[in-house]
């Protein structure tokens, strides 16, 4: 990996937990293999783009990253009824990443919903270069999932394409469809191409202790979780909720 960058942040607010303090290790890559990024990511990195970053907050590993068996999930009832709810009508497309105006327009639109539903900070529309630095300029293999449904575009995935997994990099969708659960759909939907890919694992991003908005990483099993330091742990089979 070559990098233009590589520094410890100051600490600044939690973008996951309102009354904690988070600390970032970041890192501007100029060049990244799929084959590094993995290794990376299996020590807790993530990216955007090739902004790439971990956490390393002092005395707190809420951050845990999730990983599912591919092979041996089993849904549960109601992962089993967003599949026959969503099989077959609202099926992923899969495309390189691109940013067009109908792309775009439901990244505002769903940002916009999860300001007023959940409280998060305010997004200004239309912010096409960073949305482009985010999901389009990518340093190695990325795919842009498009869900449509009746003609209409529904959902947007971007899935970075691993040696060995699949890893969800974000997801957004049409706030109107919230009753569908397309989030939930479009990792059981990363679980099927992995199987049918040969590729052993999916990768979620972190399950947040202490988090509501995390807590459905929980929900896929089985799976694996990893803290900063330590090897992979199997995954309680309720997510992390009565404690670790």
């Amino acid at each position: 990996m070559r990098h233009s960058l590589h520094q410890v942040r100051e600490p600044e607010p939690c973008g996951y937990l309102p009354d904690r303090m988070q600390t970032l290790e970041v890192v501007v890559a100029t060049s990244v293999t799929a084959a590094e990024y993995q290794a990376l990511m299996e020590r807790g990195w993530r990216h955007f783009g090739h902004f790439l970053f971990q956490p390393v907050c002092h005395g707190c590993v809420r951050c845990r990253t999730v990983r599912v068996d591919a092979a041996r999930f089993a849904p549960n009832r109601s992962q089993r009824r967003v599949a026959r709810l969503n099989a077959g009508v609202m099926e992923p497309e899969f495309t390189d990443p691109q940013c067009r105006p109908e792309v775009l327009g439901l990244y505002d639109d769903w940002h916009a919903a999860q300001t007023g539903r959940k409280g998060w900070p305010g997004h200004e529309p239309g912010g096409e270069s960073e949305f482009i630095a985010s999901f389009v300029r990518q340093p190695f293999r990325v795919e842009q999932w498009e869900y449509r449904l009746h003609g209409r575009l529904a959902a947007v995935g971007y899935v970075d394409v691993l040696p060995r997994a699949l890893s969800a990099v974000y997801f957004f969708y049409d706030p109107a469809l919230l009753g569908r659960s397309p989030g939930i759909w479009n990792i059981l939907r990363l679980i099927d191409e992995a199987n049918r890919r040969g590729l052993p694992h999916v990768y979620l991003g972190f399950l947040v202790e202490g988090c509501p908005d995390m807590a459905y990483k929980g929900k896929f099993h089985p799976a694996e979780y990893r803290e900063r330091g330590k090897d992979w742990m199997p995954l309680p089979a309720d997510g992390g909720a009565g404690g670790w």
